[in-house]
């Protein structure tokens, strides 16, 4: 692999660690700084990556090839919700990899349909603690017996908003990027280096199809573009939207006061002229966004 020089930030604490690896550019970095520091992971070490079914397939395709260019095994976990006497309480994960990982959003719907068709949204993200924070956590406590862990997370120089301590006692965050000064251009630079990348589309620089593919999260620009090239992939948030409404009520959406398939509609009617004006669709990720 091609290596590019590095400084101790990426020096393992001590301990057991985590390496949240989210399937993205930056901690595909992560990653390959903490190995050119530290060599081998040792066993106190564990790579994962949790899948919510909704990421792309690219990015599982991504997470394959970091795992097998590198030789570093790479743990995959989701969510799930089948009983299993053999389980303990609470024992709510399952592990997977490449080739058995859902693509379709099952460990997504697995945790709505626990919580009565009630949707995550800006408010309550739920999603993100349930489907990731927790079956990772999971995974660690009662498949590797650990109780306390500092957690790598891949967040750049230029996002010093996403830094906050944890929430756990005894189970501190490590900021290994960050800490380093790292910026989007070493992040986009490493990878010009690199005989392989992500092959995901970006826009203006901005890999807007990582993570979950129609995130609420994200802009309403990036929700529109999926409509408009991955219509497939969008109808699925239309679809889970309008069942959580027939069972919860029309007040049950993604995002107060407006619907996936209302902005679906919108795109519908819309040339390609609102992706290229500025002021077409609101930009700010976030879950900020208003109505169109």
């Amino acid at each position: 692999m091609s290596l590019i020089k590095t400084d101790n930030n990426y020096t393992l604490p001590d301990g057991n660690v985590l390496i949240n690896f989210s399937g993205g550019r930056t901690s595909g970095m992560m990653l390959h700084h903490i190995l050119e520091a530290n060599g081998p992971l040792p066993d106190r070490v564990q790579v994962i990556f949790a899948n919510t079914g909704r990421e792309m397939p690219e990015t599982l395709d991504f997470v394959q090839e970091c795992s097998e260019r590198w030789d570093v095994p790479i743990v995959w976990v989701e969510y799930d919700n089948v009983p299993d006497p053999s389980r303990p309480a609470g024992h709510w994960f399952k592990v997977v990899d490449h080739k058995t990982a859902a693509r379709d959003g099952e460990p997504f719907i697995a945790q709505i349909e626990a919580r009565r068709w009630r949707l995550p949204n800006a408010a309550g993200r739920w999603c993100t603690g349930k489907l990731k924070m927790n079956t990772v956590r999971q995974l660690l406590i009662y498949t590797h017996k650990w109780r306390k862990w500092s957690r790598a997370l891949g967040i750049r120089a230029c996002e010093p908003r996403r830094i906050k301590p944890s929430a756990w006692k005894g189970r501190p965050n490590w900021f290994p990027i960050f800490d380093a000064g790292h910026t989007v251009e070493n992040v986009n630079d490493f990878w010009k280096a690199q005989p392989f990348d992500l092959k995901l589309k970006t826009n203006n620089g901005t890999t807007w199809l990582g993570n979950c593919d129609g995130c609420f999260l994200k802009s309403e620009a990036s929700r529109a573009r999926l409509a408009r090239e991955y219509p497939e992939r969008f109808q699925w948030w239309v679809d889970v939207e309008k069942r959580a409404q027939a069972e919860r009520g029309p007040s049950m959406t993604f995002q107060r006061g407006k619907t996936y398939e209302s902005l679906g509609e919108y795109v519908g009617r819309q040339g390609d002229w609102i992706f290229d004006t500025e002021d077409a669709l609101c930009q700010r990720d976030g879950g900020e966004c208003t109505d169109i």
